[in-house]
């Protein structure tokens, strides 16, 4: 029995994937095979030897250790376009708040609960919360993915004429793209051209902080943006000084930090872009298919530390290998097992930075001691046998 292990509260509609006459799912599990997380924090949490695989309910896995991950052979799953729409929804939502002053006036509402003349009363005081629409306005779009596209397509639904700008575009993601979205050259002429921004890229070393003083200098004066991606995209202090001046008109954001909440033209949202029930069913059957084709099969997709790779299981045994993406290593791989008899019927094997995955389909037995040989090999992380 395979033992998958919950951090966090997932959706059954997810976990009855998992076949009962081959798994145990549960919070109170010991020595798990797999880990299912939302949101709990595993920075510092200690893996166990048996641990294969940590499948994340969402997108960001800025609470799992990846690196760490991959130096063990735990490939780490993420669920990329599973709450899409969720966040898609969400961001046009922002839009409409970042432009009118909607909140303001609900709160002006329940201040004067005890008005009784209150009909009255909202004629004269409406026009301190009038704004724009968003009808006919420029909305570029920064990174074009799995959201930002839905998010794109969405603006052009809602007469926006919409820019759009990302350098690592899928073809599939292209294909996605209505026609009516303007593909620009680079991320000055969103930022020359946008009434607004909406930020759909991941939090890495090298976005940390994108969104600062020098960058919003080169916007269009009023600019409204919008961050539904993560927190450290955008530099606080400095959009904090693009509002006072007036540079940027509205900043909503979904992940609120203390010195951000109360600061006028600051629409904090408590981190609710995925918080739907669709999404997190969605992201959990996702998670469960994930791992459980991992766990059965050996196959990797959307992993976030070791490539994609797949292929259908023909023979007797799978030898499924992580490992460093380094010169040799295959062949060494290839002749312990020729230096045994043993015939690799089909093989397939695929890199992502340091980290490489290499499956080997073999024919007839695969003695133990070929096993530790190929454990031996300089450079292999770990060897899982199907």
């Amino acid at each position: 029995m395979k033992k998958i292990k919950l951090l966090n509260k997932i959706a059954a509609v997810g976990t009855d994937n998992f076949d009962k006459e081959k798994y145990i799912v549960g919070e109170d599990i010991e020595t798990p095979d797999a880990i299912m997380v939302r949101s709990a924090d595993m920075l510092s949490m200690d893996m166990n030897p048996e641990l294969k695989a940590i499948a994340r309910a969402g997108a960001g896995v800025n609470n799992i250790p990846v690196d760490k991950c991959a130096e063990k052979g735990i490939v780490v799953f993420n669920t990329p376009g599973a709450n899409a729409n969720g966040v898609k929804e969400l961001a046009i939502a922002a839009m409409l708040l970042a432009s009118r002053d909607i909140i303001g006036g609900i709160e002006w509402v329940r201040e004067n609960s005890g008005d009784n003349d209150i009909e009255k009363t909202v004629e004269k005081a409406k026009s301190k919360f009038a704004g724009t629409e968003i009808k006919g306005k420029t909305l570029g779009v920064i990174g074009l993915g799995a959201v930002g596209g839905m998010v794109a397509n969405a603006a052009v639904h809602l007469g926006m004429n919409v820019i759009g700008f990302d350098p690592y575009l899928s073809v599939d993601a292209a294909w996605l793209l209505s026609r009516s979205i303007v593909k620009a050259s680079s991320y000055d002429e969103i930022y020359e051209n946008s009434d607004y921004i909406s930020i759909h890229i991941p939090a890495t070393d090298e976005t940390k902080g994108m969104f600062n003083a020098d960058l919003f200098a080169k916007m269009k004066d009023g600019v409204k943006i919008i961050n539904l991606s993560r927190a450290g995209l955008v530099n606080n202090k400095d959009i904090k000084e693009a509002l006072a001046v007036k540079k940027v008109t509205a900043y909503v954001t979904d992940f609120p930090t203390q010195d951000l909440i109360g600061i006028p033209g600051i629409i904090c949202i408590p981190h609710l872009g995925a918080s739907t029930e669709e999404s997190e069913d969605n992201c959990a059957v996702m998670a469960a298919l994930e791992l459980i084709e991992f766990l059965e099969n050996g196959n990797i997709k959307n992993s976030v530390n070791y490539p994609d790779v797949s292929m259908p299981h023909s023979g007797d045994k799978r030898i499924c290998v992580m490992h460093k993406n380094i010169p040799n290593l295959i062949s060494h791989l290839s002749a312990a097992l020729g230096a045994d008899n043993i015939n690799i019927e089909n093989m397939i094997s695929r890199s992502k930075k340091d980290n490489a995955y290499s499956i080997f389909e073999i024919n007839g037995e695969l003695p133990d001691e070929v096993i530790g040989k190929l454990r031996s090999v300089s450079g292999v992380i770990r060897v899982n046998i199907y």
